[in-house]
């Protein structure tokens, strides 16, 4: 395995850090790479494809239309 070091981390930061590895019971150590590893995708995304996933669920749900008379009894329900 690697090593990285990392210098000049705000301290602000930093005790984030500290307090989220305490709350979830790891390292410093263990959190960063956590953390690391939940923000960095391990694939770039294929933005069509997500685009295409989409529109194949939005193809599967219902669509309505509203008249307007629906529309304002909506918003109004339950209004005073």
């Amino acid at each position: 395995m690697s090593s990285l070091t990392i210098k000049n981390i705000p301290d602000e930061l930093y005790e984030r850090l500290k307090a989220a590895a305490a709350a979830n019971r790891r390292s410093l150590n263990n959190e960063v790479i956590y953390q690391l590893e939940r923000m960095l995708p391990r694939q770039p995304r294929d933005v069509e494809q997500i685009i295409a996933r989409v529109k194949a669920i939005g193809e599967t749900l219902p669509t309505y239309t509203l008249n307007p008379e629906e529309l304002e009894e909506i918003i109004n329900e339950g209004r005073p």
